[in-house]
């Protein structure tokens, strides 16, 4: 973990203060720096959390003191710790808690999984799958409420790629979702309906409407425990730094609980939570409360809020991210409307363009270190309300906003 926790680039080249040894020093391999020639060194000098010295072994091998532990890298290679650049691991650490989860390549493993679980569920209990993005499946289609009704007939089933969905019958009769059913709370989205008006079972960035049972989380200890397990997983893979881009404030606790122990050994870059419901006003208050907290403002290198997170449309792997002109109609997303361009939030809009205002000019620019990121749901959805002459260097993933 010591090499985990440096930044290879941090400060290569730069001797040690006179007298100071440094903490560790790895030599006999490769040492790849990625730096602008991608040099390529034999050994390196660690001290603290900065590598302060990259050469050749006798070079590096000259600065060993007393207290210095040497490793032979005996030929191996060290490189840049990896970064992930989204994630969700403090949910991602509780898929599986109570029970195993199969490779899923085909419709047919959907229905078996989902025959599984209503065979081991009392009936009338709510069978949740998520996740599995129907781009990934062999027949590329979601699975219809037809058959999910087969699956289990005696069980409410959701099918769960994000921001939208496909529920059986006893899921959409209890969700209250039927022929009349018409979103009504702000935000966007709409229920897929054959040509009788009846719902086919399909959800486009609406499963807020959907009655599921919210699961009890696990106790902090249980979870923190969980989490640990998952962060050690990246770490074996190389990962040393993440970004976790829908962050909850519980999220924010946990990973600080992490932080306070030693126990989080990837550096977390949060994008917080924000609603897009409700008064514009709160919403433009729950911003400005981000832009001053301690995790934005100050520095602390393994756990910092970067930006927020908000929906502004659906998903692109689910045919639901808003776009310039209609989808077209798609067997691959359930779309039979050729008319529909998918789905976006006036409200989350007025935030975006409330940001914008008070931005400042450039996003990840030297000269705006103060900038933070509004990501979106979806990568066209910002191209699609930029447009092509936007400033911001992400226009198609995010915003800056004011820093304060």
């Amino acid at each position: 973990m010591r090499l985990a926790r440096c930044g290879i680039a941090a400060a290569l080249g730069i001797a040690i203060s006179a007298g100071a040894a440094p903490d560790l020093i790895v030599h006999g391999g490769r040492v790849v720096t990625v730096d602008a020639a991608f040099s390529i060194h034999e050994a390196m000098a660690v001290e603290g959390d900065r590598i302060v010295r990259a050469g050749a072994n006798a070079e590096v091998l000259a600065m060993r003191g007393p207290r210095t532990e040497v490793l032979d890298l005996a030929g191996r290679t060290v490189i840049p710790g990896l970064i992930d650049s989204h994630v969700h691991p403090t949910a991602a650490c509780l898929t599986e808690i109570d029970h195993p989860i199969p490779e899923m390549q085909s419709i047919r493993d959907v229905l078996a999984y989902i025959e599984g679980r209503a065979a081991a569920r009392p009936p009338g209990e709510w069978i949740v799958l998520q996740q599995v993005f129907i781009t990934r499946l062999r027949e590329q289609r979601y699975p219809t409420r037809a058959e999910l009704d087969t699956a289990a007939p005696h069980h409410p089933v959701l099918f769960r790629t994000g921001p939208d969905a496909s529920l059986n019958t006893r899921a959409l009769e209890l969700s209250g979702i039927g022929r009349d059913f018409q979103v009504s709370d702000g935000g966007s989205g709409f229920a897929e309906k054959d040509a009788g008006g009846e719902p086919t079972g399909i959800l486009r960035n609406c499963t807020r409407y959907v009655k599921a049972p919210v699961a009890t989380p696990p106790d902090p200890a249980k979870h923190d425990a969980r989490l640990r397990e998952l962060l050690a997983d990246y770490n074996s893979a190389g990962i040393t730094s993440i970004g976790d881009r829908d962050t909850s404030l519980d999220a924010i606790e946990q990973y600080g609980r992490l932080r306070e122990t030693g126990a989080l050994t990837v550096r977390v870059s949060c994008s917080q939570s924000i609603g897009s419901l409700g008064a514009l006003e709160k919403i433009e208050a729950q911003i400005r409360s981000v832009a001053r907290s301690p995790l934005h403002t100050g520095r602390d290198d393994f756990l910092r809020i970067i930006g927020i997170k908000m929906y502004l449309d659906g998903g692109m792997l689910t045919g639901s991210a808003y776009m310039r002109e209609p989808w077209g109609v798609s067997s691959i997303y359930a779309i039979t409307d050729p008319r529909i361009a998918a789905c976006f939030s006036s409200r989350a809009s007025g935030c975006c363009r409330w940001c914008e205002r008070r931005s400042r000019a450039g996003c990840n620019s030297p000269r705006t270190p103060k900038a933070t990121v509004l990501c979106t749901s979806s990568s066209m959805s910002m191209k699609s309300w930029r447009g092509k002459g936007s400033r911001c260097a992400k226009r198609e993933h995010a915003l800056p906003i004011p820093a304060s």
